[in-house]
């Protein structure tokens, strides 16, 4: 498995090279995000986005039937109101902490993904299923709203009218149907996610890390930007990438008829 650090009870980062996973690790509650996990999560984030070594992030779940079924709703049934709002900070803390990673990002969907669970894959930029995989956001049947990024995340998806059926529905759907809506992106056989994931994150891990983070900053601040100004933010981040070591060294191994050995600057 390559070394493993821990953050917290609950979360673990596993190397496989220039791959890194980010494991939910709470088998008991089928990895319901407590606070405490919560914060383990925005704490594993905050060291991956500074560690020049991840070139592509990979989340994934030890639970045999769930990737992660949401917040913890026994942990939150005991709260006050003031706890609850006091909490607040630490949910947006683990799902922001998984939108902004500067990398790119792979969700392997393996059983059951709702509510927050849903929401932590939707914050990463590719979604991995397998045919065991269960999505949805179920959180209006039980008096709250998506509150992990869901709301606006799922409409830039699927679009607003999809979002609206599946959010007010609040509907789980199986692993085709995921597919073919567009709620995740590759369905592997099987029970394969974790796998496939790792298989296209070194795929991904493959090539240039400073060309992996510009091309994902354009591709997330160009989102919602009219044409001409997403073409701005684009070429901002091109010149990030045309006078760094990466592209110098990339157009000598193209030249050389050999694989580039990335400097990473």
């Amino acid at each position: 498995m390559g070394d493993e650090q821990r953050y917290g009870e609950y979360v673990a980062v596993r190397r496989h090279g220039h791959v890194v996973e980010l494991v939910l690790d709470r088998p008991k509650a089928m990895n319901a995000v407590s606070a405490e996990m919560g914060r383990s999560i925005a704490a594993a984030c905050a060291a991956l986005t500074d560690d020049r070594d991840a070139r592509v992030v990979v989340l994934t779940s030890t639970h045999e039937r769930a990737f992660c079924v949401g917040a913890d709703l026994k942990e939150r049934n005991s709260f006050s109101d003031a706890e609850l709002r006091r909490q607040r900070p630490t949910s947006r803390g683990a799902y922001g902490g998984v939108l902004e990673l500067p990398m790119p990002t792979i969700a392997a969907v393996h059983g059951f993904a709702l509510g927050g669970g849903f929401e932590l894959a939707l914050s990463c930029d590719v979604i991995v299923a397998d045919s065991t995989a269960v999505v949805g956001l179920p959180e209006v049947s039980v008096g709250v709203i998506p509150g992990g990024g869901g709301t606006q995340l799922l409409p830039r998806r699927v679009g607003s009218a999809r979002a609206a059926e599946l959010i007010f529905s609040a509907r789980r759907v199986e692993a085709a149907e995921a597919r073919e809506l567009g709620l995740v992106d590759v369905l592997v056989e099987g029970d394969g996610a974790r796998t496939e994931a790792l298989a296209l994150g070194a795929r991904m891990a493959a090539n240039s890390p400073v060309g992996l983070r510009a091309a994902k900053r354009a591709l997330r601040l160009g989102q919602g930007l009219d044409l001409r100004a997403g073409l701005e933010v684009e070429d901002a981040a091109w010149r990030d990438v045309a006078f760094s070591g990466d592209r110098v060294e990339g157009v000598a191994a193209f030249n050389e008829k050999r694989k580039p050995e990335w400097p990473g600057e």
